[in-house]
């Protein structure tokens, strides 16, 4: 379960909120009554998950695109 903590107290104590987040716990943020963030326990398959992500991204950026499956026409692909 999320605790709720405003923004002036996450700042105040960070350090006290990282360490209970080591043990498991999830904070809510919240500035002037809304939540804005949340700081969750880091999960190493998040981590390993991210970083693939990553380099999938990159890779879709560097390599030139296929030749096309098909003889369509964009407006032929979409319902009128």
């Amino acid at each position: 379960m999320d605790k709720a903590i405003s923004s002036a107290e996450a700042n105040r104590n960070f350090s006290r909120i990282l360490g209970e987040v080591r043990s498991g716990t999830t904070f809510t943020v919240t500035s002037h009554g809304k939540p804005v963030a949340r700081i969750i326990p880091c999960d190493g398959d998040a981590v390993a998950k991210a970083e693939a992500w990553r380099v999938l991204m990159l890779r879709l950026q560097t390599q030139p695109a296929g030749k096309p499956i098909g003889p369509w026409r964009r407006d032929e692909l979409y319902d009128e």
